[in-house]
């Protein structure tokens, strides 16, 4: 994790832009950062290591597209809060790889609470959502910010039940897009007494691709994540996965076998998650350690350009990691393995093919090709 600084506004542009730029993910802005020291510096760079990992130059955003950005977002009375900040959640600056930037509508200071996730199936029944209804409100009176995705269903009612006591949505498009249309009127009730969070851009429509991203912060904010309903490859599963990931705690409510909706929420009890029939049940656990740090993420090799090296051990060095890789995803301890490369020049060689657009990331620190 950076050390963290109120960004003076061109600081703040830059770091926009790196966040912005092709083939720039979460990782890999930690990486440039940690390897350049300021965004301005790893934006100047960008073009040469594409070069160097086999890609075509893309266009980088301009200063002028990232004033574009923070006007549109301060005329919705949003703000952009970079990972350098001290008012970025601290639940996501703990992650091995934070999202670089989030766009927060509505209520910013609710970010500062302790955050417990309440997630289910869109299709939920009746009792699923009264449920995630009453643990929500149980939970925002106890004084947990209750966070959700703003999907109909189980997130809807959460977020409903939680309105008056507090509650953010995390939403997989811009901060201004609603999605679901008939949640319009949910959408402006958390404007107005809630916060609305996304990594994307204002106006970005919702993408299949983006929701697996939305999920991981859901569970990085939080410290667990309650699943009501979830069939068995449902998104909630996905971020009870990232929730074990980041070592926050898991709770299910249980269902009867004979409902597909509980085959996920009852397999995630048999596999250690803690059984939910209340509130109660749920600060039992978090209880001990509302307030305090969250988990250390695994930190990330350290990137210098010591890891660079001249020629022709540069090429022995790519052609042995290259071997390395394949189409299905590996764990980049298992790269250094194979290459027998240290740490550092593998992640360098790796930074350059994933800004090369040839390299993949993968949940579970994995790359693949692309």
């Amino acid at each position: 994790m950076n050390e963290q600084k109120t960004l003076s506004p061109s600081e703040k542009r830059a770091w926009l832009r790196l966040a912005r730029a092709p083939n720039v993910g979460p990782v890999t802005f930690q990486a440039l950062i940690a390897r350049y020291g300021k965004a301005d510096r790893a934006l100047a760079e960008l073009p040469r290591l594409a070069r160097r990992g086999g890609g075509d130059t893309r266009p980088i955003p301009s200063e002028d597209d990232a004033n574009r950005e923070l006007e549109a977002l301060t005329k919705l009375g949003g703000r952009l809060i970079a990972s350098a900040e001290p008012e970025y959640p601290r639940g996501l600056s703990a992650l091995e790889a934070p999202p670089p930037v989030i766009s927060v509508l509505g209520r910013a200071t609710l970010l500062e609470r302790d955050m417990v996730a309440v997630v289910g199936a869109r299709n939920a029944s009746g009792i699923g959502r009264r449920l995630a209804t009453s643990l929500a409100r149980d939970l925002a009176d106890a004084g947990l910010l209750v966070v959700s995705g703003m999907a109909r269903g189980i997130d809807t009612a959460a977020h409903e039940g939680a309105l008056e006591g507090g509650t953010c949505a995390v939403v997989a498009g811009g901060v201004d897009y609603v999605y679901p249309a008939e949640n319009a009127r949910l959408h402006e009730s958390l404007r107005k007494d809630g916060a609305i969070v996304s990594e994307l851009p204002t106006g970005f429509v919702p993408q299949a691709r983006h929701f697996p991203r939305r999920n991981r912060i859901i569970s990085g904010l939080s410290r667990g994540v309650i699943v009501v309903e979830a069939a068995d490859g449902s998104g909630s599963l996905i971020t009870a996965n990232y929730a074990l990931e980041q070592s926050r705690e898991v709770f299910a409510v249980p269902g009867s076998p004979l409902d597909p909706r509980a085959k996920g929420t009852n397999r995630l009890i048999r596999e250690g998650a803690t059984l939910t029939e209340s509130a109660a049940d749920v600060l039992e656990v978090l209880g001990p350690i509302l307030g305090r740090g969250f988990p250390e993420a695994k930190s990330l090799p350290l990137f210098s350009e010591a890891a660079v090296f001249p020629d022709p051990e540069t090429t022995q060095l790519r052609e042995r990691i290259t071997e390395a890789l394949s189409p299905a995803p590996i764990e980049v301890d298992e790269v250094v393995r194979l290459s027998g490369a240290p740490a550092p020049a593998v992640q360098s060689v790796l930074l350059e093919l994933e800004l090369a657009g040839r390299l993949a990331r993968h949940p579970g620190g994995r790359v693949s090709w692309r």
